[in-house]
């Protein structure tokens, strides 16, 4: 098995970014983690994050001041659930931050 570990910068300010760990077995993601966080105050936030911690590919929408919003993917595919991931915070992250803004 192989562990994959990197941040990946979003804004030219570097206060947005995504943070990736997965670990793969022969080209099969078997677990990962697909995080967009944003530095508020001095402080990384995480906003969006979809991993695989329950058995089942998930994303968890976080909140200020409320809980954390959990909704399962419908993907039993971890390969396509991580690709989606990506995907979703790379072309969505703006809009998160400005949901996660209004909140605050």
């Amino acid at each position: 098995m192989k562990e994959i570990s990197y941040l990946y910068e979003l804004s030219i300010r570097g206060v947005d970014r995504i943070r990736v760990q997965a670990v793969v077995d022969r080209g099969e993601i078997q677990s990962f983690v697909v995080q967009y966080e944003t530095n508020i105050a001095s402080r990384w936030c995480p906003i969006v994050r979809y991993d695989t911690a329950h058995g089942f590919a998930h994303r968890d929408m976080f909140h200020a001041g409320m809980p954390t919003e959990k909704q399962p993917l419908p993907v039993d595919d971890f390969n396509r659930a991580f690709t989606f991931a990506v995907k979703d915070i790379k072309t969505q992250w703006r809009y998160y931050r400005e949901r996660y803004e209004r909140e605050i």
